[in-house]
């Protein structure tokens, strides 16, 4: 007798619809939107009681929009000398800014590019600028401002914002020419390209990136700050946004849709800047952290 061998059986092939379908993340969503309502609730809130009169605002409901909506509260901030605070916030912190980038940019390249050991070795000094809270060199800081002659001054401000920014800056920049091909440099040498024009030539325009986000960043940083500005000037011409936004809290006490016109006429320059560089803050960091 002829052994007959069973043929292998097919697999049995699924039907489309018992394919897996992926379930909506529910939870997910719900906790979505609460944290959108979370972050639009009180937005709303300020925008819609910077609007509405001084008059019944503690009696009418927060969350209606004013029957009448005013733009007196507006009015009133910018003519206690809103514009002069807003400039000198725009020169603290373009200066303070452009000595960072200056500072940090020339540095890393030394770093990065530099054949000598004590060049290296100045990372970790940077690394350990960022170990250094800001709160507890306030009293050095004021000391040697007040020695130098600069207290009640711009630079006074200028000056120690962009020696706290350095670490972080350099550390993020350093990330990034360290992925620039030696090649690319060797075939600049080769030409007889210095140290100086690979630095601009080559360096600085494949940095881009990270330029623009150090600068959004330290940008961001600059314009909120108040500590320094509390510390290190006195006059009312020196005020900076930030500090005006507390003398306009004692000065309009009782009228709190002039506070949040305040508040809100400050934050709009840095929801622009944030609207406008956002991919590039968040990728560069992302960037320059994970290499």
């Amino acid at each position: 007798m002829r052994e007959t061998s069973a043929a292998p059986a097919a697999m049995p092939r699924r039907s489309p619809s018992r394919r897996r379908v992926r379930r909506p993340n529910l939870l997910g969503a719900l906790g979505g939107i609460v944290w959108l309502a979370i972050v639009i609730v009180p937005v709303y809130w300020a925008v819609i009681a910077s609007l509405r009169p001084q008059e019944g605002f503690f009696t009418a409901d927060p969350l209606l929009p004013p029957a009448h909506p005013t733009l007196a509260n507006y009015r009133l901030v910018l003519d206690n000398d809103f514009a002069h605070y807003f400039l000198n916030s725009v020169i603290v912190t373009g200066a303070t800014t452009l000595l960072t980038l200056a500072v940090s940019f020339m540095a890393a390249y030394a770093i990065v590019r530099g054949d000598r050991r004590s060049l290296r070795l100045t990372f970790n000094l940077f690394l350990l600028g960022l170990a250094i809270p800001l709160q507890a060199t306030i009293i050095p800081v004021y000391y040697l401002i007040a020695k130098a002659r600069m207290y009640d001054t711009l630079p006074a401000i200028i000056l120690p914002s962009a020696a706290f920014a350095i670490p972080l800056t350099v550390i993020i920049l350093v990330n990034f020419l360290r992925d620039i091909p030696d090649e690319l440099f060797e075939s600049m040498r080769v030409d007889g390209a210095g140290d100086w024009r690979m630095l601009w030539s080559l360096a600085l325009p494949l940095a881009r990136p990270a330029i623009i986000t150090v600068a959004i960043y330290d940008a961001l940083n600059v314009w909120n700050g108040f500590l320094f500005p509390l510390i290190l000037t006195q006059s009312p011409d020196k005020r900076v946004l930030p500090l005006a936004l507390w003398t306009f809290q004692g000065q309009f006490t009782v009228n709190v849709p002039a506070v949040l016109a305040a508040v809100l006429l400050s934050t709009l320059p840095v929801l622009a800047l944030y609207v406008v560089g956002r991919r590039q803050l968040i990728g560069g960091l992302t960037a320059g952290f994970g290499k």
